[in-house]
């Protein structure tokens, strides 16, 4: 008998909320899109040189460093006619898998030519699986002015040392080298 003010205290929260309103929002119609924080991990993004070669190099560091074996990297040998990035191999096939991504930054961590980084888009739902494996020319970054779309070479009198050093200013200008590293 000394529980039933317990019971009847816990009915009577139930009673105070069965009538409120139901707030209800429309989503994706009417939404109010909030920016995330600054360090949110969302999204990734293949990145590229400024002269438009891809920074990925096809180690496969970022597939081996995935918990949920979402990544899958294919890389391939670069040629004197088709060249995509500035090393030897470059990552010919490319797949981030967001039906298994935990999005917890461990690729990037992984990454050593830094190609890989994760931007703030959060919006990763849509109707299809296949629409959620996404291929290397989705993830890669979009060309900006003064890019060229690769296979194409290095920049006149570069090395792939200047591109992993950051002295590749755009498709045919080298910055000086300076003896720092």
């Amino acid at each position: 008998m000394a529980e039933l003010p317990q019971v009847v205290r816990g009915f009577g929260v139930t009673f105070r909320t069965m009538f409120k309103k139901v707030i209800t929002q429309q989503y994706p119609e009417e939404r109010d899109k909030f920016p995330p924080m600054p360090r949110f991990h969302g999204r990734h993004q293949l990145n590229r040189y400024a002269d438009g070669l891809e920074k990925c190099i096809g180690c496969e560091l970022c597939a081996w460093a995935c918990p949920a074996d979402a990544i899958y990297v294919e890389g391939a040998d670069n040629t004197d006619t088709e060249r995509f990035s500035p090393g030897e191999r470059y990552g010919r096939v490319y797949q981030i898998n967001y039906l298994r991504c935990i999005l917890c930054g461990l690729c990037i961590e992984a990454c050593p030519t830094r190609a890989l980084t994760m931007t703030n888009e959060y919006e990763l739902a849509d109707n299809s699986r296949e629409k959620l494996i996404y291929e290397k020319q989705d993830l890669l970054a979009p060309m900006l002015p003064g890019m060229q779309q690769p296979p194409h070479d290095m920049a006149e009198g570069s090395t792939s040392e200047d591109y992993y050093s950051s002295r590749i200013l755009g498709p045919n200008s080298v910055a000086p080298a300076t003896g720092e590293r």
